[in-house]
């Protein structure tokens, strides 16, 4: 780690200095911790995780969207717009088409993270008791096959 004033930096792998804050793990500002919240609420939908790792395998149509997830098409269209408000995707206009693809780089190794960290502690979580994991929208309900 070296040191910019009051920002520490941590050497990464590929050799570059990524800003680590002053410190910290929270935004240097005071409502950092609602900022951050605010990232992870995105996240928080069953149905948006799931579209964030469709997209994470390349660019994919509204189209192509909605037949992966099973959704009315105005819901995954309401849901791709909370990722690309939320800065998670980007979207391409052709047309009468939108086309949405992971915004950084980084999104795939959160959304890579996170399973990693879910899954090693999955007994943890489905005892939790302050989140309650049983409780889905209609949003996250796997439609049956036909």
């Amino acid at each position: 780690m070296t040191g910019h004033g009051s920002v520490e930096t941590v050497n990464c792998a590929g050799g570059a200095d990524c800003c680590a804050g002053p410190l910290g793990l929270l935004p240097e500002v005071t409502d950092g911790a609602a900022v951050l919240a605010k990232f992870f609420r995105a996240l928080g939908d069953p149905a948006r995780l799931r579209l964030l790792e469709f997209l994470v395998a390349g660019e994919r149509s509204v189209g192509e969207c909605v037949r992966h997830i099973g959704l009315a098409q105005g819901r995954v269209s309401t849901h791709l717009a909370c990722l690309a408000d939320c800065g998670y995707v980007e979207v391409r206009r052709q047309g009468r088409f939108s086309y949405y693809r992971v915004a950084d780089s980084r999104v795939v190794d959160l959304v890579n993270l996170a399973r990693v960290l879910a899954a090693d502690n999955a007994a943890v979580l489905a005892a939790c008791r302050h989140i309650d994991a049983d409780a889905v929208t209609a949003d996250s309900v796997v439609p049956e096959s036909r």
